[in-house]
């Protein structure tokens, strides 16, 4: 068989491998767009590197829409097979698809508007509504730790990752010639003390892994906990400069874990009589979604759920629904929190908060996750003086500040812990993938020294024969 990354090689974003069986079936791990690169993102999610047609099937690790997003460009060029995923993932993807849909058409209207002024030709969005009610139809529900058939030759099991709500890492057993070969991909890998959700499972023993490397070179802060950080600045952005923090953040996982945090300074009678603006209602949906699977969480929370029955709620808190009600928001100078997707800042409500917001050095803007370094977030956090948002120019006079160890990847010690169950002695190959270049190539020297004896970083397209 032969496996061709064509996404998230040597970039974080845009989770795609194709495995290429001899009796001609063709199996996708995950269908994820491109987020955050700047000029090239556009041209990196016109075209796949493949065939959509000639894919039988799509086993997908989690929702995020680097690993999901374009599943409905997929099927609008073709594809017609089966979309394996657990019961959450099912249900979280198909709300950010019909999401990313309509971000993509909302942005592009805002977009064209200044083409038109500007006599440059409309651009279109990468795919429509329709094209994602289509690729709900092929959706199917596979529980964690049993075996499914894929197709002919190909079983795959799914077992818990960690890193939201129905996150798995997959394991592919492939029959060819009557010998097993035995592929883990682990999607991507959450924490072993996330402060909401289980630990990652340990998995049967593998022939060859793809493994992500996001944080694949740090540690996360664990001198603070985030609770103390969120508490230091809410407190010195609404309390000491009476002005607005900002929060870019993604709509699963990231928002439910701030609102848990939220909560516990709420019930410790340490959060600010402010108000609280979660400006996404997608956000609304995914929280109600992770509420409806509590036997994903950890034993903290579970023992939690005993007297608070509802740990992502607390008073002050609103989910503004509509446009008005957001725009609403930029019309009042009062202290307040808002958190607003995209996490990169690249997309969504976000973009428009942070414009309307940045002039003033009473606000903050925080991140509070990764963020691609050419995407808005990143050249934030980079600490430019000036970004570019929707074609113009906006001087940074907002403080930013971060909270990197809020983020949903294990660092390298949780990706060491991850693969600690397998026998590096008995691993063919592993694959290197999910992270900024300068990362994976110290990722994949800190393999070697563990003992697996054959790490790669694939560059993009590249193809190997297993």
């Amino acid at each position: 068989m032969q496996i061709t990354f064509h996404g998230a090689a040597r970039t974080v974003t845009g989770s795609k491998h194709l495995i290429q069986l001899a009796n001609g079936k063709n199996i996708l791990l995950d269908c994820g767009l491109f987020q955050g690169l700047g000029k090239e993102t556009a041209t990196l999610n016109a075209s796949f590197g493949f065939d959509a047609k000639t894919v039988d099937a799509i086993v997908l690790s989690h929702a995020h829409i680097d690993h999901s997003g374009l599943i409905p460009k997929l099927v609008k060029e073709g594809f017609s097979g089966k979309i394996y995923c657990t019961p959450a993932t099912y249900d979280l993807t198909k709300i950010l698809l019909q999401d990313s849909a309509i971000i993509q058409q909302d942005d592009i209207r805002y977009i064209n508007k200044k083409r038109v002024k500007s006599g440059l030709p409309l651009i279109e969005p990468i795919y429509s509504l329709d094209d994602v009610k289509q690729s709900f139809t092929l959706l199917d529900k596979e529980e964690y730790k049993h075996w499914f058939k894929v197709t002919d030759g190909v079983e795959a099991m799914f077992t818990d990752a960690g890193h939201i709500i129905g996150s798995a890492c997959v394991h592919l057993k492939i029959t060819e010639k009557e010998k097993v070969k035995k592929l883990t991909f682990s999607g991507d890998v959450g924490r072993y003390k996330d402060m909401i959700l289980r630990s990652p499972d340990i998995f049967p023993q593998a022939d060859y892994i793809i493994i992500e490397s996001t944080y694949g070179n740090s540690l996360h802060d664990v001198i603070k906990s985030p609770v103390e950080i969120l508490d230091y600045w809410i407190q010195k952005t609404c309390v000491e400069k009476k002005g607005k923090l900002i929060i870019p953040s993604f709509s699963v996982g990231r928002t439910q874990e701030l609102l848990y945090i939220l909560n516990e300074l709420s019930l410790e009678n340490k959060l600010p009589k402010v108000p609280v603006y979660v400006d996404s209602p997608l956000s609304k949906d995914a929280t109600e979604i992770v509420k409806s699977y509590p036997r994903y969480f950890n034993s903290r929370v579970s023992k939690l759920l005993i007297t608070d029955q509802d740990p992502f709620d607390f008073p002050g808190l609103a989910f503004i629904q509509n446009v008005d009600e957001s725009k609403s928001l930029n019309d009042n100078h009062q202290p307040m929190i808002i958190i607003s997707a995209s996490g990169m800042a690249d997309a969504g409500r976000i973009k428009h908060h942070i414009v309307n917001n940045i002039d003033n050095h009473q606000n903050t803007i925080l991140l509070v996750g990764y963020c691609e370094p050419n995407s808005l977030g990143g050249r934030l956090m980079n600490g430019e003086k000036e970004v570019r948002i929707f074609g113009e120019f906006y001087r940074v006079v907002a403080e930013v500040g971060s909270m990197r160890s809020m983020s949903a990847h294990g660092d390298y010690e949780d990706l060491s812990q991850f693969l600690a169950c397998q026998n590096p002695a008995l691993v063919k190959k592993v694959f290197v993938v999910h992270g900024e270049e300068n990362v994976q190539l110290d990722f994949q020297q800190r393999l070697i020294n563990k003992g697996f004896q054959d790490v790669v970083v694939p560059h993009l397209h590249e193809s190997f024969f297993l």
